[in-house]
C-alpha cells in the first residue's frame, strides 16, 4: 500500500507499506486508519518518492474515534481535507501541534463537536498562511484577498455583509466555546460550503471532497 503520512519533523512523506497479514505484523490494520497517531520508525531519503516503514506503533490510542460513527464521519472528511490541503507540505511544527492536539480534543470530547470540522477548517488556514486579515474594516469579505473590505471587489469571489458575517462567527469559535454557537444544518452546510471554496481559491488543484456529502447527511 501507499500511505500519506503527515510527520512532525519532515512534514508530509509518501510511505511504501506491505499489507498487514497478520496480528503478528509489525504494522498493524488499525495504525492505518484516518487520523491515527503514530510513532514511526523509518530512514528518510529525500531524493526517494516514496520512504520505507521499518516500524510503528501508537503514539496514543484514540478509542472513541473509530467507535463513534458521528466522529468517524467527521475524521473520514478531515483526512480527506488533509489530504488535498497539505500536498508538498513541508515541516510545519505548529501546524502538526495543532493537527494533533485536535485529533485528541475531538477523541475525548463527549458530544459538543457538531462545529468541529468547522472550526478545524478556519483555523488550519491559520498555518497555512491565508487566515482573515483582521486589520481591515468592511462589511463585505473578499475570498481572494482573505480580507475585510467596506465595498465590494472588482471579482466576483466576495461574501456579502450578511455572509461575511459568518466568517466573523466562525472566527470567534474555538473547541471549547464553540457549541454555544448553535447553528442549524442549512447554516453548517452553508459555511462549510464557503469554507471549501476559500480553500480552493488559495491552495492550486484543491478539488471538490467526496466525504462532503456523507458529512451533510450527519447532520441532516
Amino acid at each position: 500500500m501507499i500511505v500519506d503520512i503527515f510527520t512532525r519533523e519532515q512534514g508530509r512523506l509518501s510511505f511504501i507499506v506491505p499489507v498487514p497479514r497478520s496480528e503478528r505484523s509489525k504494522i498493524k490494520k488499525q495504525y492505518l486508519q484516518p487520523l491515527t497517531l503514530l510513532q514511526l520508525e523509518c530512514d528518510v531519503r529525500p531524493q526517494q518518492q516514496l520512504q520505507k516503514l521499518r516500524d510503528a506503533s501508537l503514539l496514543q490510542p484514540l478509542p472513541s474515534l473509530l467507535s463513534d460513527p458521528k466522529k468517524l464521519t467527521i475524521c473520514l472528511f478531515v483526512s480527506e481535507f488533509l489530504y488535498h490541503a497539505l500536498k508538498g507540505e513541508q515541516q510545519n511544527t505548529p501546524l502538526f501541534d495543532y493537527v494533533r492536539s485536535s485529533i485528541e480534543w475531538l477523541d475525548g470530547c463527549q458530544d459538543t463537536f457538531a462545529n468541529f470540522h468547522l472550526v478545524f477548517l478556519m483555523r488550519t488556514a491559520r498555518f497555512l498562511g491565508f487566515f482573515p486579515n483582521l486589520e481591515e474594516e468592511g462589511d463585505y469579505f473578499d475570498l481572494r484577498g482573505a480580507t475585510f473590505c467596506s465595498a465590494p471587489p472588482l471579482h466576483r469571489d466576495f461574501l456579502l455583509p450578511q455572509e461575511a458575517g459568518r466568517i466573523r462567527l466562525l472566527m470567534r469559535m474555538d473547541y471549547p466555546t464553540m457549541h454555544l454557537f448553535r447553528l442549524s444544518r442549512l447554516e453548517r452546510g452553508r459555511i462549510l460550503e464557503i469554507l471549501l471554496l476559500y480553500y480552493r481559491l488559495h491552495l492550486p488543484a484543491f478539488p471538490e471532497l467526496r466525504s462532503v456529502a456523507v458529512l451533510q447527511e450527519l447532520y441532516r
